[in-house]
Parts: C-alpha cells; sequence; structure tokens
C-alpha cells in the first residue's frame, strides 16, 4: 500500500515539476529569486528530452510501482505516458514543444522586462 501511494504521490510532483518548468518564468515575476531555479528546472527538462536523459522521478515512480506489484512506465517514460495523447494529441507534439518554448521564452523577457524596470526606479504592476 505504502508502495503504492509512494508511486502517486510521486506522479503528482512530477506533474507539479513539468508545470513549473512551463510556467515558473511567470512565477518569478512575482517572487524574482525564483528565477535560478526556474532556469535549472527548465534546462534539466530541456536536456531529458533532448538529450534522453532519465529522470529520477520516473526511475523513483517505476521503483515504487514494481514494489507495489504493478506495471511500471513504459519505456517512453512520463510525459508520453501521461500528458502526450492524453491532454493532446500524438500529431500535435511539436506544436506544443513550440508553444512551451514560446511560453518560457516569453516568460523570461517579461521577467527580464519588469527586472530591469525595477533595477531603475519605475515599478511595473
Amino acid at each position: 500500500m505504502q508502495y503504492r501511494l509512494l508511486a502517486d504521490a510521486t506522479a503528482i510532483v512530477h506533474f507539479l515539476f513539468v508545470a513549473y518548468v512551463v510556467v515558473g518564468g511567470f512565477i518569478a515575476w512575482r517572487w524574482p529569486h525564483t528565477i535560478w531555479l526556474h532556469i535549472l528546472a527548465f534546462a534539466w527538462g530541456f536536456s531529458t528530452v533532448l538529450f534522453g536523459f532519465e529522470c529520477p522521478l520516473t526511475d523513483l515512480e517505476n521503483w515504487s510501482r514494481h514494489r507495489a506489484g504493478e506495471a511500471g512506465l513504459p519505456s517512453t517514460g512520463f510525459i508520453d505516458h501521461y500528458i502526450t495523447g492524453v491532454l493532446y494529441p500524438r500529431s500535435a507534439l511539436d506544436l506544443v514543444r513550440v508553444l512551451v518554448a514560446v511560453c518560457v521564452l516569453a516568460s523570461w523577457v517579461g521577467f527580464w522586462f519588469r527586472a530591469s524596470h525595477r533595477r531603475y526606479g519605475r515599478a511595473v504592476r
């Protein structure tokens, strides 16, 4: 029972991490010191997609699901199992990747704009 709970909790944390990769730059508009955490999270998330690095959250979920007597995630990983084909069609994968990149870039440009205006004493709301 506890392994199943660990697997489910890991999946939830994984969803939150993916969401943070997408919108964490906007969170940094409110809390500027979090931009470095977002840059690290984005770099890790991007590298897992681009270079195929193994994610420790996927490994933990697989380990705990196997311990609970369940099948682990397919070899394609967390995003392919829980998100692609579920939240958007598989045929839109490239479009979704571009939209995520645009969203992150827009959040960083907005962050830079807000930070530069704060630096020079002009408040941006």
